[in-house]
């Protein structure tokens, strides 16, 4: 079974990468199609709930602790192209938060990385390696001032790595974002990477997020750019942000700003500031990353807010699932 003590209450699950026989490749975290069923088979499909039913549900606080509703980050070609069907085969309605950045042909580079990083090297940890060696100095002083931050991580994201941690740590803490951008570019200048090349098989087309909207699912906001830490920003930068992003999918979906009122927060990143700039913005549900309380985020539940659902990462249902069997 899927539901337990510890998810014994509405919260959305979180699908992002997908893998097939053919332009799709295998990569950390991802399932196929058959993994899919399978999942949505261990939850239960009586327990699954459309998109809209969700969310209508929610606003009149009429759901039960059963009851969840399929989300999907990034706006990922493979989502379309994998997920989709199977999701229009059992009639279910999805949630879709996607960055809007890739519609004007400026991918946020996280998914061109992930691709490098996954079919360029023998294994994830030959990227880590790599990685770490170009940058030339001595990590492990800097992983011990952080252990105490690793450790939480690890307790939140429990499908990362340690060496996925590190990493993460590495980029988001150490580096400035020119520093690892350029770091990127030289690995992936010594493989002959072209990114370009890519964003056809990686990313969303304007077609795609229309196909969504005409089907019936609900495509949301999941900022512009896709920031990783989106926090950081300053309250006019977050501003800036989502302003752009509702503008953006108003005009390809051709519906009104009014009338999108979802998002997830991109890497599960925001704080006070972003959550005031969705409130005025008239943002009625939101879902953040994990199924825990956030003590410095100031929660004082898992679904502390309507700008804070939890949700469930498929990678851990995929465990329990191999786990049960």
């Amino acid at each position: 079974m899927y539901f337990n003590q510890n998810n014994n209450f509405y919260h959305g699950i979180m699908l992002h990468h997908f893998h097939d026989n053919g332009i799709h490749s295998k990569s950390q975290g991802s399932i196929d199609k058959d993994d899919f069923y399978k999942m949505i088979n261990f939850i239960g499909r009586n327990n699954i709930l459309d998109a809209d039913v969700f969310f209508e549900k929610f606003k009149n606080n009429k759901l039960k602790k059963n009851e969840v509703c399929l989300t999907f980050d990034d706006g990922i070609k493979c989502q379309i192209d994998i997920a989709l069907p199977v999701l229009e085969e059992l009639k279910i309605k999805s949630f879709f938060f996607v960055y809007t950045s890739i519609f004007e042909g400026k991918p946020n580079n996280l998914e061109l990385y992930r691709y490098f990083r996954i079919n360029y090297f023998n294994n994830i940890n030959d990227f880590y390696s790599s990685f770490f060696h170009l940058l030339n100095e001595n990590l492990n002083t800097f992983f011990d001032k952080n252990k105490k931050q690793m450790n939480e991580t690890k307790i939140k994201f429990p499908f990362y790595s340690i060496e996925d941690i590190k990493f993460r740590l590495v980029r988001d803490a150490l580096l400035t974002k020119n520093d690892y951008e350029n770091t990127m570019s030289l690995m992936m200048s010594e493989k002959k990477f072209i990114a370009k090349e890519f964003y056809s098989k990686l990313f969303f087309s304007k077609d795609d997020l229309k196909t969504l909207d005409n089907l019936g699912h609900i495509v949301g906001l999941h900022s512009h750019s896709h920031p990783t830490l989106l926090e950081k920003l300053t309250y006019e930068e977050q501003k800036k942000e989502y302003e752009k992003s509702i503008s953006v999918i108003s005009r390809i979906t051709n519906k009104s700003t009014s009338s999108i009122k979802c998002m997830s927060h991109p890497c599960g990143s925001y704080n006070k500031d972003t959550l005031e700039i969705l409130n005025k913005m008239d943002i009625r549900l939101g879902f953040k990353q994990i199924m825990s309380v956030e003590s410095e985020k100031g929660m004082k539940k898992i679904n502390n807010s309507h700008l804070e659902i939890a949700r469930q990462d498929h990678a851990e249902i995929i465990k329990r699932i191999n786990y049960e069997k």
